[in-house]
């Protein structure tokens, strides 16, 4: 058993904006926390409102009901919201043992552990290559799959539930 294990589990951080949650969001997790080994924690990090907008779109679900969600799932031990602006503060106070990068997150790794490296980081950036394909396998798909439905103008009438608030 190294060092590392005798102290304390892997932790492992995986980052994103988890909007619409759809089934590659769990498997990017699922995969994530398997990198850090046996009994790995799993921190999730939420990309602030702001920052989706800037890289993706308009968020749908806003940050703070993102990070709800992403809490109840099953892999996850913990969920932030990260900061505006310096991607890496987040970073070093969490320090993770491995950053998790999604297979269709755009980081070029080499760069990304050159960045770590530089600041004095000491996580080691991995991506995850499992990937979940299907029809609705990202949030701009259902997002579009819902502007171009064909339901009746009735049927996506929502006045009539009922909100606790």
């Amino acid at each position: 058993m190294s060092a590392k294990n005798k102290r304390e589990n892997m932790k492992v951080m995986a980052t994103g904006a988890f909007d619409l949650l759809h089934p590659g969001h769990g498997l990017y997790l699922e995969k994530a926390k398997e990198l850090g080994g046996e009994d790995a924690v799993l921190v999730v990090v939420i990309a602030r409102d702001s920052t989706v907008k800037k890289k993706k779109r308009i968020p749908v679900i806003d940050e703070n009901q993102r990070l709800e969600m992403i809490k109840y799932l099953k892999p996850v031990d913990e969920a932030y919201i990260g900061y505006d602006g310096d991607m890496f503060k987040i970073v070093e106070e969490i320090k993770p043992d491995i950053i998790a990068i999604g297979s269709d997150q755009n980081h070029d790794i080499a760069k990304l552990q050159e960045q770590l490296d530089k600041r004095g980081i000491k996580a080691v950036a991995k991506r995850v290559k499992d990937y979940r394909k299907g029809e609705l396998d990202s949030t701009c798909k259902i997002i579009n799959r819902i502007k171009h439905s064909e339901l009746e103008e009735k049927n996506l009438d929502c006045s009539n539930v009922i909100n606790d608030d």
